[in-house]
């Protein structure tokens, strides 16, 4: 476990709850940037994985997320450290903003803020998108899971949420059976 104080591991997540905008999705580069190549907390590695496994769950990304890592880092108590850190601002932002809402809803530079913001997050979740699928190892089973879920999302028009399940449960079954016959 890190030296990192509790303290200290709910300020970086309060950080980086402060400065997160746009969901789950964008909080790949932020950790990345605070973690693994400033403090040196985790490695890249780690995090893809805390990452993809924080989308495979319900609930919130940042949330999810914000937990595994911060249960690596500290604990049991880390988690709840950097769950509290990252949650703070937004929840204090909703409070402040449920009781203006009517007053900045027709505010035209409003308005022209949270587009320059939207646009801002589509960057984020590009980039997040080609650092994840530079990190992943591609090989032909990975290739063939792939191009099957991307058909059957824009052939068959199914839900996302079907999809990820459908194609979990076949990467489970089918890795299993790989491992029990000795394939890599």
């Amino acid at each position: 476990m890190s030296k990192t104080s509790l303290l200290k591991l709910y300020f970086i997540f309060l950080k980086i709850g402060a400065i997160l905008l746009g969901g789950g999705y964008v909080i790949l580069p932020i950790l990345k940037a605070e973690l693994c190549e400033k403090r040196k907390l985790l490695n890249e590695s780690e995090l893809i994985d805390y990452f993809a496994l924080s989308q495979s769950l319900p609930g919130i990304v940042a949330a999810n997320i914000s937990m595994f890592t911060g249960y690596k880092i500290k604990g049991k108590m880390g988690a709840i450290a950097a769950l509290m850190g990252i949650i703070t601002v937004p929840f204090i932002s909703i409070i402040i903003l449920a009781s203006v809402l009517n007053l900045v809803v027709d505010n035209k530079y409003i308005v022209g803020m949270f587009w320059g913001v939207g646009i801002a997050v589509i960057a984020l979740i590009i980039l997040t998108a080609c650092e994840v699928w530079q990190k992943t190892e591609r090989d032909l089973f990975f290739n063939i899971i792939f191009l099957s879920a991307l058909i059957t999302l824009v052939i068959f028009e199914l839900s996302p949420v079907d999809v990820i399940i459908i194609f979990s449960v076949i990467g489970v079954l089918t890795k299993s059976i790989f491992r029990r016959r000795g394939v890599k």
